[in-house]
């Protein structure tokens, strides 16, 4: 099976921005040009070599600007509280630059529609004279999943304003690679958006201890849909229709108009409870007697601890009521669900309860119910978690929890029929799926507002 290719993003320097009307063409990308209120379709394509000589001449030339160093890239975040412009002015940009950038955007979008947490991307440099304020090179900043704003000077200096748009198709991703890290980054690193890896995270959370499972270089192979720009970058992702570490496999079978995963054999791998709450995170303390670290004196350890920051999504163990959601003794923020069959879990130290997370309210298996803190008789961020069985903590580890059903009958050979058709994906590769069926690929709502 052919690796994917993660069509890394294009360059965060000068290229991204100077580039705009010349080398970003290449990928059939419209661009508007606000100063004349024209909009051109710039053809024909330049191939690799003019792109590569374009690039060097921006470069050379943003270089040898007088008593200025070479570019350097720069992420400027607006903080809570801040401007746009006050943002720009606390990266070092001087003020002037900054009053011009400001002004040349307002042509194009309500400057004080930008929230908290929204970046941009710039090209600086650095003045040789020792003059701390950075000179603005270019600027570009996200308006929609599918567009960006760009802001280069020309040859005099004035900046110029231009918008640059993708267009976005439905692709079936064929993706592998080899375990680096978290089984979140390395996902990522494969192009699946958040709602895949959380996907993920509670398929292999049945059958695998994130912990003490899997190890880096673990082979990770997925199958799922994404809408995908020209130029290879994942705006949204759909279904997962196939996941597999370490030999073991899960495929996506629908029976009765519900998507369900099974392993090779059909059996259904939606166990009863996870093995592990938490996506990720290094199992620090076992289930028995310990040394308590906060009283000091050796007492039973009724549960198991996963050391993992502050913050990080708690799922819900197993399908179930929420039967207690508040302070709790040395447990601080304490949660416990009821599953059937007189099974419970139990989840402690919690910073907070997702919303809605209160006593009687009904959860799914895999749902965010709370996030990891460091309340009551607490040393650190971890979480504390136990399983209880007819009213008694029992070793999450060995807890002898009931399985899934198996598929037989039609539904049986239905699902062999999906799983030859899966298989046979692995084999072909990614599918460009817009020229097979239509379909609504991805929302282009704007991130900010436009000015038009």
């Amino acid at each position: 099976m052919a690796e994917f290719d993660p069509r890394r993003p294009p360059s965060r320097l000068l290229a991204r921005l100077t580039l705009a009307t010349a080398g970003l063409v290449a990928a059939g990308w419209g661009v508007t040009a606000y100063g004349a209120h024209a909009v051109a379709r710039l053809a024909p394509p330049l191939n690799q070599t003019e792109i590569n000589a374009l690039q060097h001449k921006a470069f050379t030339e943003a270089e040898a600007l007088p008593g200025f160093g070479r570019p350097e890239h720069l992420e400027i975040q607006v903080a809570v509280g801040e401007t746009l412009q006050g943002a720009i002015l606390r990266a070092g940009i001087g003020p002037d630059d900054a009053r011009e950038l400001i002004n040349t955007l307002a042509g194009a979008i309500d400057v004080t529609s930008i929230s908290p947490g929204f970046t941009l991307d710039a090209a600086v440099a650095r003045r040789r004279g020792g003059e701390e304020n950075l000179r603005l090179i270019g600027l570009s900043l996200r308006t929609s999943p599918a567009s960006t704003l760009a802001v280069t000077r020309t040859f005099d200096g004035a900046m110029r304003l231009r918008e640059i748009s993708e267009n976005i198709r439905a692709e079936r991703t064929v993706a592998s690679g080899a375990l680096d890290g978290s089984l979140s980054e390395t996902a990522a690193e494969l192009g699946a958006g958040p709602a895949i890896i959380q996907q993920m995270v509670k398929l292999f959370g049945h059958k695998v201890d994130f912990d003490r499972d899997l190890k880096l270089g673990d082979k990770i192979d997925l199958i799922y849909d994404r809408a995908v720009t020209d130029s290879g970058r994942t705006v949204q992702t759909g279904d997962l229709l196939y996941a597999a570490i370490k030999g073991i496999r899960f495929y996506r079978f629908e029976r009765a108009g519900k998507a369900e995963y099974f392993d090779a054999n059909g059996e259904n791998i939606r166990g009863f409870l996870l093995r592990t709450p938490v996506a990720s995170g290094e199992m620090t303390s076992g289930f028995g007697m310990r040394r308590h670290p906060v009283l000091g004196f050796n007492r039973m350890h009724q549960g198991i601890d996963f050391g993992v920051g502050v913050g990080t999504p708690v799922l819900a163990a197993g399908d179930g009521v929420v039967e207690t959601a508040g302070r709790w003794g040395g447990y601080g923020n304490w949660l416990k669900i009821r599953h059937p069959e007189n099974w419970a879990t139990g989840y402690a130290h919690l910073l907070k309860f997702a919303p809605g997370i209160a006593p009687g309210q009904t959860v799914r298996q895999g749902q965010v119910v709370a996030y990891v803190g460091t309340t009551g008789l607490s040393t650190g961020p971890h979480l504390h978690y136990e399983i209880w069985q007819d009213g008694a903590r029992v070793n999450p580890v060995s807890a002898r929890v009931p399985q899934g059903v198996t598929l037989a009958g039609a539904d049986l050979d239905a699902f062999r029929a999906e799983k030859v058709r899966i298989d046979r994906m692995l084999v072909r590769g990614s599918v460009d799926l817009s020229r097979e069926t239509p379909r609504q690929v991805a929302s282009t709502e704007p991130v900010v507002a436009l000015r038009r």
